[in-house]
């Protein structure tokens, strides 16, 4: 078998990227378009594709620049021995260039770049399990903030002792983020089933306990247009909100429950003071669901050709451990483990995410070598 050499390799590799140059010199044209320009809904979805295209344009310019420099280097030294001391560091170069643009290349989530709804849920443990859905929604809370993005509390269905039974919240970036920046990209790796080893404030023996939370996390729907709701599918409830106990907290009957009848999917928000906003709370949220709905069914009919990515993992499994006597955080998708649990309930999450992040770039890239081989 004859040997591909690291010129027909980048040749390859740049054939790959071309219909993204493209695409990217169609965004930068769109952009200085008045039509488009003029409406604010289509600036903000070319501006989100053209910067997810600049990081492969630029790798794609370092592969070219890489690749004609490790050639010119090769060629000088034929005649003079000291280009070939430039050689070793030129081939390393083009071949991080190489590595970065295929990796570049690996087909993304498509839904990267969205802003999420998440909602914990307590789960098994009682009050303890309520209180621990409170830590980890202060964490999200914090972590947002670290990032610099938005956060809204949507809706809470507050616990007697000061947790959460069920609390929903929005999570926005701000402008346009780079690629892997935006909350889907990196909050979609924290659905799933969480586990907390503590002694509960409820405990006189000091007894440690296991007990766990739900954490569900939905793209947004940026486009109301994308995901269709007939108002003939849709029944709407009004009720009067209440606190912990049963505690009225409003006069009004401003809480809205909305039933999709199609899916039997069913959404309450009464966090809002009037009907009007906790009803287009609610669709918000009916919306993602409807749209991870979508994604869950288009992913159950491709399942033959699906890879073990950790984005794929079931929503139900338990994904991650907070031992609180130890401090520490264990990942039970990547290995991951730290001991300052602490830091990370305070909103330093990110190499836990990176590590999710990391484990799927691996499997992607596993999945498109077998893919071509």
């Amino acid at each position: 078998m004859a040997m591909v050499t690291s010129s027909e390799a980048d040749g390859a590799l740049l054939d790959s990227a071309r219909s993204a140059l493209a695409e990217h010199a169609e965004c930068e044209a769109m952009l200085a378009d008045a039509a488009v320009l003029a409406d604010p809904a289509q600036v903000r979805r070319v501006n989100k594709r053209y910067a997810a295209l600049v990081p492969i344009v630029a790798a794609a310019h370092a592969l070219t620049t890489a690749g004609e420099d490790l050639a010119t280097a090769r060629e000088l030294a034929a005649d003079d021995a000291s280009f070939a001391e430039e050689i070793p560091a030129l081939q390393a170069a083009r071949d991080e260039s190489a590595e970065r643009l295929r990796l570049l290349l690996v087909p993304r989530d498509p839904d990267d770049d969205r802003d999420v709804i998440l909602e914990v849920k307590a789960g098994e443990g009682g009050e303890e399990s309520a209180l621990f859905a409170g830590d980890l929604v202060r964490m999200y809370l914090r972590y947002a903030e670290r990032r610099g993005w938005s956060a809204q509390v949507m809706d809470t269905t507050d616990s007697d002792l000061g947790g959460y039974k069920d609390c929903k919240v929005a999570i926005k970036a701000k402008g346009t983020p780079g690629p892997g920046e935006a909350p889907w990209a990196r909050l979609k790796y924290e659905g799933g089933v969480h586990r907390v080893q503590r002694v509960p404030v409820t405990e006189s023996q000091g007894r440690i306990h296991t007990s766990a939370a739900g954490v569900l996390v939905l793209p947004e729907v940026e486009d109301e247009g994308e995901v269709e709701i007939a108002p003939a599918d849709l029944r709407v409830d009004v009720y009067r909100s209440s606190g912990p106990g049963g505690q009225s907290v409003n006069t009004t009957d401003s809480a809205v429950r909305l039933t999709h009848l199609p899916t039997g999917i069913v959404v309450s928000c009464q966090n809002e003071k009037s009907q009007l906003q906790n009803k287009e709370a609610a669709l918000r949220v009916l919306r993602a669901r409807l749209l991870q709905a979508q994604r869950d069914a288009a992913e159950a009919e491709a399942s033959a050709a699906r890879r073990s990515q950790v984005r794929t993992v079931d929503r139900s499994e338990r994904i991650r451990t907070y031992n609180f006597p130890e401090n520490r955080i264990a990942d039970h998708r990547t290995g991951f483990k730290a001991y300052n649990l602490d830091a990370v309930l305070d909103g330093d999450l990110d190499p836990v995410i990176t590590s999710a992040v990391d484990a799927d770039d691996a499997a992607r890239m596993s999945a498109l070598a077998d893919g071509e081989s």
